[in-house]
């Protein structure tokens, strides 16, 4: 009768790598090198390349400071230059001022990113030739970054007294150009492992439908507000003096129509009144085709990818138990199925094989040692031999788990396997945590005498007996020891 499935499990990991920090983040120091940086084939010693002198590293702690200041400001001017560009007809004078320092900022990066060496796509290799990072930036984003930094406003006060030209004013949008260092952001964040990747993928969705909202409302009060009846426009015909109402009142008006038009809802108080609304609600509305599919096509991604584990396990439930029914196995039998499957759907949500599966031999060996070797060297079988044999012995036992009531090793069955049972109970063939299951078969090549069945849930590591007969026959003394154990133990 062929032995029950297992699930190669190993609990706990990673407490091994957890020494350096006991503050509570477990990646604090993890992840520590560069992001792109890595060493070519064949090099003998990998070191970071000298930097020459006057130039940044990019992987500086101090440079990624900087970029995260940044990032604040350029969401501040997503926010803002929208809202000056439809809003602030006469534009006054205060949100200007601190336009130009936050431009003043970005004037400093631009500078700056003439000394930040850069990773090469082909190579991967850092380049810090102060010539090559020129020739990049110079032939890439500088002509974009420049135009998103310039002044506009200040220099539309040269010819116009108020400064509300609107030729200037679309100039002065230029700054969104900075939203790509958002994109850039969340890109790296959801390859930075101390996030949580759906919560960042959903905070960039709800980021990019709110900036949505907040552009076409502007867009759509711009159209009002330069329109030459006011009360012919979405907002006049319900607020036919909406010039004289506050900011406020203005904004949120122009929000509201923006998200019910977004969801669709469309309540009718608010709606085109002239070619040009009706016109751009159009394109908003196409538009929001497009964001609609893009925002449920990532949900849905995220959903089924959260619930596609679970769908599985009660398809295997239903048919493991239609099996059972239709070959009209016993309930025991069943019973034992059932439970295996639950239990290697608990497990296997934890990933522990497959993260080890990664993993060098070496690693895997000092994994190995930490969580088992104290356990394998209390083993009556292994008592006196040397801690060569053990750390030998534990890099090649695998850890399994078995449900409750599942059947371990069969009665006259000849046992490929040697088990040693770290926690849970066995029956039957009694035995204890740390005790030996299956020894005598393993080693005199004789039939089982009783079965060993579980009776709750139980971690047991195992080795093959190809694998244990090798490594005694590499350690002769150790392997007179592990006879003599056996020996007295049997007498």
């Amino acid at each position: 009768m062929p032995r029950s499935s297992r699930m190669n499990l190993w609990p706990h990991c990673f407490p091994c790598f957890d020494d350096g920090d006991r503050s509570g983040n477990r990646f604090s120091t993890v992840c520590n090198f560069p992001d792109d940086l890595l060493p070519s084939l064949g090099a003998t010693a990998h070191q970071p390349p000298k930097l020459r002198k006057y130039l940044v590293s990019p992987y500086d702690p101090r440079y990624k400071v900087w970029e995260t200041f940044l990032i604040i400001l350029v969401v501040y001017s997503a926010w803002i230059c929208p809202l000056e560009f439809a809003f602030l007809r006469y534009l006054p004078s205060a949100p200007f001022v601190v336009d130009d320092v936050v431009n003043g900022f970005f004037a400093v990066d631009i500078m700056l990113t003439f000394f930040v060496p850069f990773v090469d796509k082909k190579s991967y290799l850092l380049v810090n030739d102060p010539k090559k990072i020129a020739v990049r930036y110079l032939s890439s984003w500088f002509v974009f970054d420049v135009c998103s930094t310039v002044p506009f406003h200040s220099i539309s006060l040269l010819f116009n007294e108020h400064g509300h030209d609107l030729g200037f004013k679309f100039l002065n949008v230029l700054r969104l150009w900075r939203l790509r260092r958002v994109s850039s952001m969340f890109a790296r964040l959801e390859k930075d492992i101390r996030f949580n990747y759906a919560v960042i993928r959903c905070t960039k969705l709800i980021s990019v439908t709110l900036f949505a909202i907040h552009c076409a409302g502007c867009i759509n009060y711009l159209i009002a507000d330069r329109y030459p009846d006011p009360r012919r426009t979405w907002i006049g015909a319900v607020m036919p003096n909406f010039r004289e109402d506050g900011l406020w009142i203005r904004y949120v008006t122009a929000m509201y129509w923006s998200i019910t038009t977004l969801t669709t809802t469309g309540y009718g108080d608010l709606h085109a009144e002239n070619a040009r609304e009706m016109l751009f609600g159009i394109c908003y509305m196409l538009f929001n085709l497009w964001l609609t599919a893009y925002l449920i096509g990532n949900m849905t991604n995220l959903v089924v990818h959260s619930t596609s584990r679970t769908r599985d396990f009660r398809d295997v439930v239903q048919a493991a138990s239609e099996f059972a029914a239709r070959n009209q196995l016993p309930q025991q039998i069943e019973e034992q199925m059932l439970n295996h499957i639950c239990l290697r759907y608990k497990t296997d949500g934890l990933k522990q094989q497959e993260t080890l599966d990664v993993l060098p031999k070496a690693m895997r060996s000092s994994i190995s040692h930490y969580l088992f070797f104290r356990v394998v060297q209390g083993a009556y079988l292994f008592k006196g031999v040397s801690s060569r044999f053990i750390q030998q012995l534990v890099t090649e036992m695998q850890a399994e788990y078995f449900a409750p009531k599942e059947d371990i090793i069969l009665q006259n069955d000849s046992p490929s396997d040697l088990y040693l049972l770290v926690s849970g109970a066995v029956v039957y063939g009694r035995a204890a945590e740390g005790e030996l299951l299956g020894e005598i078969g393993v080693l005199c090549n004789k039939p089982q005498s009783f079965t060993f069945r579980t009776t709750k849930l139980s971690q047991i590591l195992r080795i093959s007996r190809t694998k244990l007969l090798g490594i005694i026959q590499e350690n002769r003394e150790d392997g007179d020891i592990i006879r003599s154990n056996l020996q007295q133990v049997n007498v």
